[in-house]
């Protein structure tokens, strides 16, 4: 077989290598960039609709959603803490309460020793046996004196009739002694019967004095016991001995005894969660000392710092989506708008600002917005006080 073959291109003539390459240099300058430029057009087409796509997206939320909803991620859980302090001072004798542990209201707490109170009710138990005893006993010297007054109104008809006999008297003694000083000029009365009957008008005299004064005495003595009489009945005051005023107070001493007795027990004020407990058996404790404090966890609520340029359409009643951080955003709270805060946080702070000196800078400030829970969103997630919340309320402006 005879084959033909090409010299190398060492040996080929120069002049027929550069005619070859003429030939085939314009045929590659001829296609190749008519396609790359087709690819390139077809790249920036895509581009400039996913750009218009885009851009008329965005123009149709800001139509439609801009300026609607605010949104903050500078939101903590907050509630109204419950402290726990004793209203009497005692030593504890037993704590039934831990931390972290969920307590009802009203559930035993911690326990002081009653035996101090104990004794002060049994003290005022018979402070109001004696004040009842007394005021009947007033009530009975009632009944006396107005024995004593009625007494003295007969002793004093009594007075009168002798004062009436010893006037009688008197004047008999008179018109006797009147007649004898008449006939003793006579000779028809001795010297002897006119003496007799001097002194008998002088007796009739002392006696008809005595009875006067007997009468003023029986009539001073029945003004004496009327006094009295009126003096017990203001102490009694027409009232039954259960509502005489010393008997009410004793009374009022002994329910001020059962309620120090009853505040030996120290019971939760509200739902919630036992937290910050301090308190140990065997401490002594004085009244308005805090023991423990108590998480109403599901009264949950949520203070939002929201930026003052962030408030102009936020109104009470509005409706509020929330997440948490313990939970992500697969968890959303429900709530709504509570109310504003009656200064901003600087406002607030150990060393506020000085906003009137020289050198000034504008920082926008932030305003604390409450914001109600759901109670079933926070039955089904329980939160904690403290934790971080992003807040976005519905301010429903179009």
């Amino acid at each position: 077989m005879n084959e033909t073959k090409e010299p190398p291109m060492a040996d080929r003539d120069p002049q027929i290598i550069l005619e070859t390459a003429e030939q085939v240099a314009p045929t590659a300058s001829e296609t190749g960039p008519s396609a790359a430029g087709a690819k390139r057009k077809r790249g920036f087409a895509i581009l400039g609709g996913v750009v218009l796509a885009a851009a008329l997206v965005y123009g149709g939320y800001e139509l439609l959603f801009a300026g609607r909803y605010v949104e903050t991620d500078n939101a903590y859980v907050a509630a109204e803490i419950a402290p726990v302090a004793p209203l009497a001072a005692g030593t504890v004798v037993r704590v039934s309460a831990s931390e972290t542990m969920m307590v009802k209201q009203g559930d035993v707490l911690a326990e002081l020793d009653p035996s101090d109170a104990r004794i002060a009710v049994a003290e005022a138990e018979a402070a109001v046996a004696q004040a009842l005893r007394r005021v009947n006993q007033t009530v009975q010297t009632g009944t006396a004196l107005a024995a004593q007054v009625d007494a003295s109104e007969a002793d004093i008809r009594r007075r009168q009739a002798l004062v009436s006999v010893a006037a009688a008297n008197l004047s008999r003694a008179r018109l006797d002694l009147t007649r004898r000083e008449a006939l003793v000029s006579g000779g028809a009365v001795s010297g002897e019967e006119l003496s007799s009957a001097r002194n008998a008008f002088a007796a009739a005299q002392g006696q008809f004095a005595v009875a006067e004064a007997d009468l003023a005495q029986a009539r001073a003595a029945r003004g004496s016991a009327a006094g009295q009489s009126s003096a017990n009945a203001a102490l009694v005051g027409g009232t039954a001995p259960a509502e005489n005023p010393d008997v009410l107070a004793a009374k009022a001493r002994l329910e001020r005894a059962k309620l120090d007795l009853a505040r030996t027990v120290i019971r939760a004020p509200v739902d919630g969660i036992i937290t910050q407990r301090t308190v140990q058996v065997g401490q002594r404790v004085a009244p308005g000392a805090v023991l423990m404090t108590v998480v109403p966890l599901a009264e949950a609520h949520v203070d939002a710092n929201f930026k003052e340029s962030q408030l102009r359409r936020v109104a009470p009643g509005q409706s509020v989506e929330l997440t948490s951080d313990l939970y992500g955003s697969g968890v959303v709270y429900h709530g709504r708008v509570v109310g504003f805060s009656g200064s901003t946080g600087s406002a607030q702070a150990l060393i506020p600002a000085q906003n009137a000196t020289g050198n000034w800078i504008k920082v926008v400030q932030r305003l604390p917005v409450r914001i109600k829970l759901d109670p079933k969103d926070l039955k089904a997630h329980p939160l904690r006080v403290g934790l971080s919340m992003t807040a976005a309320i519905d301010t429903g402006a179009k």
